[in-house]
């Protein structure tokens, strides 16, 4: 009977579509058993006689997929790859499909809710009073700053549509491919990101992480901003360098951080004792809504592969140039 291993969790917590699904073309599925990411050395454990790999966010590099000895798909659930070695699958013949759409509304929603309490300094306000301290925070409106974008795609241009609801804010974005036309709402100024670090009161990521962006801001980036200005992370960890980010924030430099995603998961970090550093549990796509049509999406692809129909949701070539670019 073919296998299918399920390595992101939760897995069909919400609605058990997924699994019925699975269930009806007639596959053996396990959901990982340790309700965490796993690490390397634990997928590749797992691995063996597997024929289709429904995954979350762990590390499929070489040690994986040289000991995946009947793995034909891997149906990722989400939208990054950075943690999928496209060309040794490529290599293999193991084809890669995503779900891109699927949780960017949810990212999105809660970027705008970080941005929020940021400005607001809620999540301070919250963390005071839970310790006996009363104090009445001044805070800034999203109509009054400067926000800065540096990522306009799935979840960047929805970001920048929402942001539209508030009024007029001074929006500079930037992009390797600058769209004009990705909201009418707002007047666009596409900038080098230089000049976001400098004038943003508010800086929000939405790119994936790459060679070219992995530790793309860091200690000078952050000290080029303005010492009451925000950062946001709800991209990918390892974009942000988390110690040159707790550095500046001790040396009073930046009136907050946000960040959803951390190079090591679960975090543990010294970030967790600053108190206006804003700190979520990569939670991004935790929408029910968006989970849940992540899960579907990715089973969905399973269903085509074994029914041997065309897979839809397939990584496109650009992704594994990216990929040979950063080699």
């Amino acid at each position: 009977m073919p296998k299918v291993l399920i390595t992101t969790v939760p897995f069909a917590d919400n609605n058990r579509l997924p699994l019925e699904l699975l269930d009806g073309v007639g596959v053996e599925w396990l959901i990982n058993p340790f309700g965490r990411k796993l690490n390397e050395d634990e997928l590749a454990d797992m691995i063996k006689d597997v024929d289709v790999l429904i995954a979350g966010t762990e590390p499929i590099g070489e040690k994986v997929l040289n000991r995946a000895n009947r793995l034909k798909l891997i149906s990722r659930v989400g939208i990054g790859l950075d943690s999928v070695n496209l060309i040794k699958a490529r290599e293999l013949g193991i084809a890669v499909s995503y779900t891109p759409d699927a949780p960017a509304p949810a990212v999105a929603e809660l970027t705008i809710g970080l941005m929020l309490s940021l400005l607001r300094n809620i999540h301070v306000a919250n963390s005071q009073i839970h310790q006996g301290t009363w104090h009445r925070h001044f805070g800034r409106r999203i109509p009054e700053v400067t926000i800065g974008v540096i990522g306009a795609g799935r979840i960047g241009g929805r970001v920048l549509r929402r942001l539209a609801a508030f009024g007029s804010p001074r929006i500079l974005i930037n992009d390797t491919n600058p769209m004009p036309d990705v909201t009418d709402k707002l007047k666009l100024e596409w900038v080098d990101k230089e000049t976001i670090y400098r004038e943003a009161d508010v800086i929000t990521l939405h790119v994936p992480l790459t060679k070219k962006t992995k530790n793309m801001i860091g200690y000078s980036e952050l000290k080029k901003m303005k010492p009451d200005a925000c950062i946001i992370n709800a991209s990918r960890g390892g974009i942000v360098n988390e110690a040159d980010l707790e550095r500046v924030l001790n040396e009073g430099h930046l009136s907050g951080a946000a960040i959803d995603v951390f190079e090591n998961e679960p975090y543990a970090g010294a970030l967790s004792k600053i108190e206006r550093c804003l700190l979520t549990s990569h939670m991004g796509s935790m929408s029910v809504d968006c989970r849940t049509k992540m899960e579907i999406e990715a089973t969905e692809e399973v269903v085509r592969f074994f029914q041997k129909k065309s897979l839809q949701g397939l990584v496109p070539t650009s992704e594994y140039d990216i990929q040979e670019e950063n080699l």
